[in-house]
C-alpha cells in the first residue's frame, strides 16, 4: 500500500456557517457543487462523477462546523485516510473559511490540490460568493 501525503487548503467563503454546512453535508448540497449526484443511506454516501460511482463513510460531523469522509476503497484497505471539510469564522474579522484536508499520493497532490479549487469554485458559484 503506497503513502498518501496529506494536505491542506483554506478557502474564504463569503457566506454564513450554516449555510455553507448545509452544501458540505447533504447529498442535495454536495450534488450542487462537489460530485453529479449524491445519495446517502446512513452513513455510507455516494458520489457520482459521469457515470461512474464512489462511495465513502461518513466518519464525523459537527453542525455548522465540520464534516468527515473516508473513501470506501481506502477503508477496505485498513488505510486511515479521509478527507475533511472544516468550517472556521476568523473571531475578529468574522471572515468564513472553508478548510479542506486531505490525502494523495505523492506525484497527485498538485493534481488533488487543482481538483480542489475546481469544486471550491464551484461551490462559491452556488453561494453566490464567487
Amino acid at each position: 500500500m503506497d503513502d498518501k501525503e496529506k494536505f491542506e487548503m483554506e478557502f474564504v467563503i463569503h457566506a454564513s456557517p450554516s449555510l455553507l454546512y448545509q452544501y458540505i453535508s447533504t447529498p442535495s448540497g454536495l450534488s450542487e457543487w462537489f460530485a453529479d449526484n449524491v445519495n446517502s443511506r446512513g452513513e455510507l454516501f455516494t458520489f457520482i462523477w459521469d457515470g461512474s460511482e464512489e462511495r465513502a463513510k461518513l466518519l464525523s460531523k459537527k453542525s455548522s462546523e465540520r464534516i468527515k469522509f473516508r473513501w470506501m476503497v481506502d477503508e477496505e484497505d485498513g488505510a486511515s485516510y479521509y478527507f475533511e471539510m472544516r468550517i472556521q469564522v476568523d473571531e475578529i474579522t468574522k471572515d468564513v473559511s472553508l478548510m479542506v484536508t486531505d490525502f494523495a499520493e505523492d506525484d497527485e497532490v498538485d493534481e488533488a490540490k487543482m481538483l480542489w479549487e475546481n469544486q471550491i469554485s464551484s461551490l462559491k458559484q452556488v453561494l453566490g460568493s464567487a
